[in-house]
């Protein structure tokens, strides 16, 4: 299951995360992000490290990561941003992202 990461978590669990780790910014009013979310799930429940963070309940993330179009994927390595993908975005792609 995809973790919830909040401003109070997100240093630990992604700045500090020894694995690359997919950021996921959604809301729940966005259709496209209902869709987008069941694949995020997939790929937590296949082993990868995965986080989703509600727009709505971290505007200062959102804003701090220049999120202006949701869904927005970011993969983070070593603490830095690595691939930003905005909208609706195929299962195979993020794997590609995140295994290289």
């Amino acid at each position: 299951m995809a973790k919830t990461i909040t401003s109070q978590n997100f240093e630990e669990e992604v700045l500090r995360s020894e694995k690359p780790i997919l950021i996921d910014f959604w809301a729940t009013w966005c259709g496209p992000c209902m869709r987008q979310g069941p694949i995020v799930e997939e790929l937590a429940e296949e082993g990868y490290n995965v986080g989703k963070i509600d727009v709505d309940q971290e505007m200062g993330l959102a804003q701090q990561f220049r999120v202006v179009s949701i869904p927005t994927l970011l993969i983070f390595k070593d603490g830095k941003e690595a691939h930003r993908l905005v909208g609706l975005t195929a299962k195979e792609d993020i794997k590609k992202l995140l295994d290289e």
